[in-house]
């Protein structure tokens, strides 16, 4: 719909398979496991979308998506990626999972609207759109989802769906503000991440 939209998904997906890469390596995964935690990671929130949605599944009709991710995987396995875990935390990693974050986000509100969903609806499959495939990766490897602990990555998802809901609620979704929302979550992220925003977090006594 929006070139602009479409050129961060690639990004995204690209972000979310080498995280998958980066994490299925660091854990031990032999090479089947390395394999599908990318791909569970790039591709599993679009594919739990487009069930709740009842849509054709993109991943599964849609080639680019899928050769995307084996690339990644390729890629980093030639170059023995997996053995630099610091990869993960530089900048350029950060802005490309925080575009493909924002993005996923935006595509499952947008795809929540078209289904003509309730708020409720909306929002929540924006959340699963860009946050579905890291938790099924983590659920994979019996560790904690990283969304559930880590700044504002899930929260970011919620304010983009919010607000993708009432623009299209009042009838101003367009391109502008698509972009605006896009911009401003992006940099929501980056700022949470710079300054190291949490959610307050419970502790027993």
């Amino acid at each position: 719909m929006i070139q602009l939209l479409d050129i961060a998904e690639v990004i995204g997906t690209v972000a979310f398979a080498f995280s998958g890469f980066l994490v299925a390596g660091s854990v031990g995964l032999d090479l089947l496991g390395i394999f599908i935690a990318a791909f569970l990671t790039a591709l599993g929130g679009g594919v739990i979308r487009d069930i709740i949605a009842d849509k054709a599944l993109f991943a599964f009709t849609n080639n680019i998506a899928a050769v995307l991710v084996i690339v990644v995987v390729i890629f980093g396995i030639f170059f023995k990626l997996h053995r630099y875990s610091e990869i993960e935390k530089s900048r350029f990693f950060l802005l490309a999972d925080t575009l493909g974050l924002v993005a996923f986000a935006i595509s499952g509100a947008v795809t929540g609207c078209e289904a003509h969903f309730n708020f409720f609806g909306v929002v929540l499959l924006a959340l699963v759109t860009a946050t579905g495939g890291g938790v099924l990766r983590d659920i994979l490897i019996n560790r904690v989802p990283f969304i559930l602990t880590h700044e504002f990555y899930g929260t970011v998802t919620l304010v983009v769906g919010i607000a993708i809901y009432l623009l299209d609620r009042f009838a101003t979704l367009g391109f502008v503000q698509i972009t605006l929302i896009f911009v401003g979550g992006v940099i929501l992220r980056l700022v949470a991440h710079r300054y190291g925003w949490h959610l307050p977090v419970l502790h027993r006594q």
